[in-house]
């Protein structure tokens, strides 16, 4: 062999070697867009070991802030983690990619109320991250009376007044507000949003913190004794302090339903449905639920859930609370959701 053949010979050679035992430059990168403290370290963890992919996490605190971003033309992102409710907004807005999630082999595992749900026919752009409820959490040392019902958030009584924390979302505290007040989600009328807007200013005065971030160490050191929250976060507050109690208003609780997507344009795409098709494994997405608290969308997944999550009374609303899907709601009902956030926050 000449010296010219065997130089190209070992060129090749070593060229394999380095394509084979450097999986992070070979596999590339993953950046992934979710929900403040909502992704688990040891899911990043087994994925990066398993794949090869090197994740990069950021965060945003509301749905409105990851729509405004994905709006803005932002394209560093290869998975996004919206909200049910906003779902469709994205898609009419040509903000998602199709993933055509019914094609997987692993689409099996989703459970009968995830396939093709209401907010993504065929889940053409979605499959399920995360589901659960969204009340608040109350500090029972605090306040030791009846819980179960929306009154002591909006017409607290003076053991709570000065001590409220509510999400910094006009959807979220909105539909609440609404719920309180007997009426229809995504309202459209100016009369029963002025009723709303007058309930959410009378508790105004009473309101330490509009805040979507920071829930758990506001309630954990005393600075607030009742805030807005889900019922996996709340879970963790009660592990760091036994006296918080989940409540389950007797008037209905939210439910939600976040989910997997892909943001068009995505730059590692084929990355991006490997993540996807991951976390249709049951042992990959209980991972999930043990850290976040919240239940899923993936069959077998509960084997896989700590003694603790299982046992979890934030995971059990009492029988016969209704339980109220918050929905995609009209132009005309944002914009009369828009004016009241708006004044109120004056």
């Amino acid at each position: 062999m000449d010296l010219q053949k065997r130089n190209t010979l070992i060129a090749g050679i070593t060229a394999t070697i380095i394509a084979c035992t450097s999986p992070a430059s070979a596999d590339g990168d993953l950046f992934i867009y979710n929900w403040t403290d909502y992704t688990a370290p040891d899911l990043i963890t087994k994925f990066e070991s398993e794949t090869g992919i090197s994740v990069t996490l950021d965060t945003y605190d509301t749905n409105e802030t990851l729509l405004a971003k994905l709006k803005s033309g932002a394209k560093g992102y290869d998975i996004v983690v919206p909200s049910h409710n906003f779902v469709e907004i994205f898609v009419t807005e040509g903000l998602l990619q199709k993933i055509n999630a019914a094609d997987m082999p692993s689409y099996k595992n989703l459970t009968a109320n995830f396939k093709s749900p209401p907010w993504d026919k065929d889940n053409q752009y979605t499959i399920p991250w995360q589901w659960g409820t969204t009340s608040f959490t109350v500090d029972t040392e605090v306040y030791d009376g009846d819980i179960n019902t929306y009154e002591i958030l909006f017409q607290p009584p003076s053991e709570l007044q000065g001590k409220i924390g509510m999400f910094k979302s006009a959807d979220e505290v909105i539909s609440m507000a609404q719920i309180s007040l007997g009426l229809s989600l995504c309202n459209e009328n100016p009369e029963e949003m002025r009723q709303v807007l007058d309930l959410l200013q009378t508790q105004k005065p009473f309101v330490k913190v509009y805040n979507s971030d920071g829930i758990l160490e506001r309630l954990t050191s005393g600075d607030t004794a009742i805030h807005q929250n889900w019922n996996g976060y709340s879970i963790r507050a009660r592990e760091a302090k036994a006296s918080m109690r989940y409540a389950f208003p007797k008037e209905g609780v939210i439910t939600w339903a976040d989910n997997l997507a892909i943001p068009k344009g995505a730059k590692n795409l084929d990355n991006a449905l490997k993540f996807i098709k991951f976390m249709m494994q049951p042992e990959n997405i209980a991972i999930q639920s043990n850290f976040a608290g919240y239940s899923n969308g993936i069959t077998g997944s509960q084997e896989f859930f700590t003694d603790k999550l299982k046992a979890a009374q934030e995971l059990s609303p009492p029988e016969g609370t209704p339980m109220v899907f918050t929905k995609t709601c009209s132009e005309k009902a944002i914009k009369l959701q828009s004016k009241v956030w708006t004044t109120l926050l004056q």
